[in-house]
């Protein structure tokens, strides 16, 4: 018997080991590189409410409120860059049909996106943001992010989107 497996514990180890690794893939252990890949983003019920084809870029719709998130490809998860969101909200100037409170921005080289706005407000119970991904390029998403408190400062949401 070879030094390496003097005793029996050493090499049953060895043996369950192996077996892992050369084992079909559900017992077989996961690395990232064999990762399923990343499935996009569903649209959410009720984001398009009050939506605006084309709204313009925007540098800014107010002060002390951000708006961001990311956009990325469906599979790979690569960050998308000069993709274009919709964001808007019911704030301190008005409802979501308020025109003030409409514009669009686009993404980042790193597919970060962020907008200020002016404070968001409860609409129907909640404080919640929409976002919009329509340019064509990737199927639409829209999303409806609900903050936890009308008191927060910022809110998040990321797209993941698929080819259309």
């Amino acid at each position: 018997m070879s030094p390496r497996f003097q005793t029996r514990r050493s090499f049953l180890l060895a043996a369950g080991a192996a077996g892992l690794l050369l084992a079909p893939s559900p017992l077989r252990l996961t690395v990232p590189a064999m990762a399923k890949g990343v499935e996009p983003t569903p649209t959410m019920r009720g984001g398009s409410n009050n939506y605006r084809p084309g709204a313009p870029l925007v540098e800014r719709l107010g002060s002390g409120f951000w708006v961001k998130g990311t956009v990325r490809r469906a599979g790979d998860g690569a960050p998308l860059s000069g993709v274009r969101v919709q964001i808007w909200a019911a704030t301190v100037l008005g409802g979501e049909r308020e025109p003030r409170n409409h514009g669009s921005v686009l993404t980042a080289a790193d597919g970060s996106f962020r907008l200020e706005t002016e404070q968001i407000v409860p609409n129907f119970g909640q404080p919640h943001a929409h976002l919009a991904y329509d340019d064509g390029d990737f199927k639409t998403v829209f999303l409806r992010p609900v903050m936890p408190s009308a008191s927060d400062t910022s809110v998040s949401a990321h797209f993941v989107l698929a080819p259309a």
